[in-house]
């Protein structure tokens, strides 16, 4: 079964995914600042069995798990791959994890709420990315009762996430904007909308490669709908904005980043060492000119999946081993050169 970063979706060339993740809480248990570590544990024990509801309802494979028994780069291979947040791994209680075998849906427990459940696909498809949320939702809660206020809708530990509960974000690939210096820009003008800009990994996180995540802040006083269309108007200006730019770089600069494209490309099959932060760089070059077809490979790739591959936890679970900086180093050039197909 393909995951969903194997998949190509639509507008991908600025579109990586659109995700959409529902807060919920269990009315039977204080929120989770007051959650004793007992309470904790069991209501990661009652939440986890709802994988197997979801797999007969679904008829498809679903894993659980303790989040808090795995190792430090189990938990960072799957915040690399957008399974869970860093949230969720920085939390000293009990903390579980549902997940499906193509990774589109993820049920976070005890994460800053009890139950977060997340949806992600490839592309700009918001509306499957909801559907597949919502179902996922309305089979958990046969099992639950969910906190619930007849006014405010939702109940949750964060006040931004009170009423529906919702986020809807798209994970950006905006080099062009990036390069020229107007993402800091772009930023301010969203968030008068209401719309956050965030770093590859959400908040207070960096961005790689040129990837943003793009999301809406408010929650309440709006239907889903109205949060998911708002969002959408939003988004389809940013890319426009982001393919002007593009043509811009192509009318005034297109023998200079030509050459840049081809010798990223060289650099990444043909370097011994590249650090995570270097081969981010590199790819993202690639990944903008092939979107630009200024470069053709051989056969269909996406530079993505490779993307998300060559950080640093998930080379590690590959090897199933830790190893240091410098042997990733030369673990991820050796990966890189073998992955990346030859150009025509």
């Amino acid at each position: 079964m393909l995951k969903w970063y194997k998949e190509a979706g639509n507008n991908s060339d600025v579109i990586i995914s659109s995700r959409v993740r529902l807060a919920r809480n269990l009315k039977a248990y204080p929120f989770s600042a007051k959650l004793s570590e007992n309470q904790a544990k069991e209501m990661v024990t009652k939440v986890k069995d709802a994988g197997l509801h979801l797999q007969e309802k679904e008829e498809k494979k679903y894993y659980s798990c303790n989040v808090d028994m795995l190792s430090d780069t189990e938990k960072t291979a799957m915040m690399e791959r957008h399974i869970i947040s860093p949230l969720l791994i920085a939390k000293e209680q009990s903390t579980g994890l549902i997940l499906s075998e193509d990774e589109k849906i993820s049920i976070m427990i005890n994460e800053e709420d009890h139950i977060r459940i997340q949806s992600i696909v490839g592309g700009m498809n918001m509306t499957e990315a909801f559907y597949l949320a919502n179902t996922a939702d309305d089979i958990t809660s046969e099992l639950f009762d969910y906190a619930f206020h007849e006014k405010y809708g939702y109940l949750t530990s964060c006040p931004t996430n009170l009423g529906t509960g919702l986020r809807a974000s798209y994970m950006m690939f905006l080099p062009a904007l990036t390069v020229a210096g107007k993402v800091i820009k772009l930023a301010e003008e969203l968030g008068q909308y209401g719309i956050a800009l965030r770093g590859t990994y959400g908040e207070a996180s960096k961005s790689l490669g040129s990837l943003y995540q793009i999301s809406n802040q408010k929650t309440l006083g709006s239907t889903e709908k109205e949060i998911m269309d708002s969002l959408n108007r939003i988004v389809e200006q940013v890319m426009k904005q982001e393919r002007r730019q593009r043509e811009y770089i192509l009318t005034n600069g297109y023998d200079e980043f030509e050459d840049k494209v081809y010798r990223s490309y060289g650099v990444l099959k043909y370097a011994k060492q590249l650090s995570s932060g270097d081969a981010m760089t590199l790819l993202a070059q690639l990944k903008l000119g092939a979107d630009l077809a200024l470069l053709k490979f051989k056969d269909n790739y996406n530079i993505h999946e490779l993307m998300m591959e060559i950080q640093p936890a998930n080379l590690q679970c590959q090897l199933d081993k830790n190893i240091g900086s410098v042997q990733r180093d030369k673990y991820r050039a050796d990966y890189i050169r073998k992955k990346l197909p030859d150009i025509q």
